[in-house]
């Protein structure tokens, strides 16, 4: 199946390839392929590369060349193993007990010796899954052995899957007793914070929240007017966290270990305790909140004038959901009786209250999007269409609904509003030069835009011209490529597979910019109550502040509760800072994900028989997998259920198709398929169809694929 190059003679055989000098780095392995991470940029991994590794060990790696002379990893040792514990289904083999990992990625069992009474200490029946300690690691040479550290449930539990990520990655629902009694103790006094110098009253200022409609928290309103000659001035006001939570405080220390906000399909496991999350930081309507304001004076073309930053008192006067938005900015005259027609009915009422047009407001501010998009792309930004699958939960947890989120203008408002205010706070940090923690995105590794870019240009959802360019790093070409392929049927597999090639955003405690956004300076300010690094650009910010307007000894005497002193200080620790926060990062998005995939799975697994449309999103070892038209939501048809029993396919790794043996049929990214739902793995997330019809490609296509080089 795999494919194959020829030697000398015609002979066909496996292509030689010469290791180059080693490497140290992270493993990082997904259900389909690895890859590892070091300073020297992220390589994939060949096909028979991971050995005993999991993923996110510390490996050593040695280089060699791939078919298209890409370079790509094979791991030699593992110098440090990162999980100590798995979880899995417990079965009864015998004298042995076996622990089968819930987790794909993790390729083997691990057993429960026969003198090992941790079984019957914990109560575990066959079937239970369990939490176990990993004893020995498994190896080319002996298995791994486990020891059962206690009964997560059985497999009928509702939230079973839930529990099952949660102990994967670690998370729980508790929090720090004594962070909590701190919180409780903490209260809003708007006089006396106002009797700080830098702080102003802005409380008549019209202000507004955005937030998606089950939204529990708001840390960030937006202000907006025009101004004579046609340009804007664009207020984005933020939670002032660092108010209340100060250096290696109990919260503190609590929200440094946390890093981020966890969002499970189910529930949310907060930062921050939730008297400041939910009430004392959150921006809700009609009352008092402190804040941290970046107020930006932008020409009529969105080109920023000046700006400034300052604490803040705020009142916000409307709370909006994407959905409400979207139906003012569309017609606010044509308003039906759906839920979103009316939330949007209410909030032009509140404003109109204050004396405000709402829709006029609206539309200024997507004015203001619009041309800051613009600039945006003049200068290389790209902006990748993601579609993410979401469960719509009931009250006992169950998946009711399947919905995509994806961009509209009311999202599209708010994030260029972020965006903007991020980008002037880090470029007043980078001036200064001041220790803080920046986003930096790196240029994309040349192997990864070569590969993604010459199989998009095969499938034709790019042109030769273009492949070359984003080949380049040219992002303008990358940009132009994702646009190229909007409203197609290769618009999906464009992003992800471009979106694969670039290298993965973390915080650094230095500016070095940012490729994706094509920003010279860039930082996260605007989502403190859930994210620790926009808590330490806070302080950094207001030390700034204090130094430039109150003097050295003011901004001396701030800075113990700001930014610590001594050996503890942010200047000493953020590059650890900044490591933890983007291993934290990834670690939350990798169980967000893992959890709306088992509610996509509790999903389907009330619909095994149905047929369904989709589209050819990846194509490996282990079959096709299929993306659904009406949820997106994406299953694997397996080999053996691709064509005619018997049938065998021969899989182009590069080119990314499957020929069949039988029939010369070939099976490429985009190709249109009906399936039918045959199984599903709840625990795993993973959903199993059936081939049940693969259109056939039209006469142009076939045409098109004989002409390709």
């Amino acid at each position: 199946m795999g494919r194959k190059k020829r030697g000398r003679g015609g002979r066909k055989g496996p292509a030689r390839t010469q290791r180059q000098a080693g490497l140290i780095g992270t493993v990082h392995i997904t259900e389909r392929s690895g890859y590892v991470e070091c300073a020297e940029g992220e390589f994939r991994l060949t096909s028979r590369g991971l050995r005993e590794a999991m993923n996110g060990d510390r490996v050593h790696a040695s280089l060699c060349r791939g078919p298209h002379g890409e370079r790509r990893a094979i791991i030699e040792s593992v110098i440090e193993h990162a999980a100590t514990s798995v979880i899995g289904t417990f079965v009864q083999n015998g004298p042995l007990g076996v622990v089968h990992p819930l987790d794909a990625r993790i390729r083997q069992d691990f057993f429960i010796l026969p003198t090992d009474n941790s079984p019957k200490h914990h109560k575990v029946k066959p079937g239970d899954i369990v939490s176990a300690r990993i004893e020995t690691y498994p190896s080319r040479y002996e298995s791994g052995v486990a020891t059962i550290e206690r009964r997560i449930g059985d497999a009928d539990a509702p939230d079973l899957g839930i529990q099952c990520i949660m102990a994967r990655y670690d998370l729980s629902d508790g929090y720090n007793p004594r962070a909590l009694e701190e919180a409780r103790a903490l209260d809003l006094d708007v006089e006396a914070a106002l009797a700080d110098p830098l702080r102003r009253d802005i409380r008549d200022r019209f202000l507004i929240t955005i937030d998606p409609v089950d939204a529990r928290d708001f840390d960030d309103a937006i202000s907006v007017a025009r101004t004579p000659d046609g340009g804007w001035n664009l207020g984005v006001h933020i939670a002032d966290v660092s108010h209340y939570v100060t250096w290696e405080s109990s919260i503190d220390l609590e929200a440094r270990t946390r890093s981020t906000s966890v969002y499970l399909a189910d529930r949310v496991l907060p930062m921050l305790p939730e008297r400041l999350s939910n009430n004392l930081c959150s921006l809700v309507p009609h009352q008092d909140r402190l804040a941290f304001t970046v107020d930006m004076a932008l020409s009529p073309t969105g080109r920023v004038r000046s700006y400034t930053m300052f604490p803040s008192v705020i009142r916000s006067r409307v709370r909006m959901d994407y959905a409400a938005a979207d139906a003012l900015l569309q017609d606010p005259l044509a308003l039906g009786d759906e839920p979103a027609f009316q939330r949007a009915r209410a909030c032009l009422a509140q404003a109109e209250e204050a004396g405000v047009d709402l829709a006029a407001f609206l539309c200024d501010a997507n004015d203001l999007a619009h041309a800051r998009q613009k600039i945006r792309h003049e200068r290389g930004a790209i902006d990748f269409e993601t579609v993410e699958v979401h469960a719509i939960l009931d009250n006992e947890g169950y998946p009711v609904e399947l919905v995509n989120r994806t961009r509209s203008d009311a999202t599209s408002l708010i994030e260029e509003a972020m965006l903007l205010a991020n980008e002037c706070v880090a470029e007043r940090l980078a001036d200064e030069g001041a220790p803080a923690v920046f986003r930096v995105h790196e240029p994309p590794s040349p192997d990864n835009l070569v590969a993604a870019a010459r199989v998009l240009a095969d499938l034709g959802a790019i042109t030769p011209q273009q492949a070359s360019a984003i080949e380049l790093g040219d992002p303008h070409a990358i940009e132009q490529g994702v646009e190229a392929a909007h409203g197609t049927p290769y618009e999906a597999l464009t992003n992800a597979l471009l979106l694969r090639a670039m290298q993965r955003a973390v915080y650094k405690p230095h500016n070095q910019g940012h490729f994706a956004l094509g920003a010279s300076a860039y930082c996260h300010f605007t989502s403190p109550i859930r994210r620790y690094p926009d808590l330490l650009v806070h302080r950094a910010l207001k030390l700034s502040l204090a130094r430039e307007h109150l003097g050295k000894k003011a901004a001396r005497e701030r800075t113990a509760a700001l930014v610590g002193t001594g050996r503890q200080a942010l200047d000493q620790i953020a590059p650890q800072l900044c490591r933890h926060a983007s291993d934290r990062e990834r670690l939350a998005d990798a169980a967000a994900h893992a959890t709306q995939k088992v509610k996509v799975a509790q999903y389907y697994g009330e619909r095994i028989g149905q047929r369904f449309c989709g589209t050819v999103s990846w194509i490996d070892r282990m079959g096709v997998f299929v993306r659904l038209d009406d949820t997106g939501a994406e299953g694997l048809v397996r080999m053996g259920n691709l064509g005619v029993n018997g049938d065998w396919w021969e899989l182009d790794e590069d080119a990314l198709t499957l020929t069949s043996s039988s029939t010369g049929d070939v099976i490429e990214l985009g190709r249109r398929m009906v399936i039918e739902v045959s199984s599903v793995n709840v625990m795993r997330g993973h959903l199993d169809f059936k081939l049940v019809h693969a259109v056939t490609p039209s006469s142009t296509e076939t045409l098109r694929r004989r002409a390709r080089p």
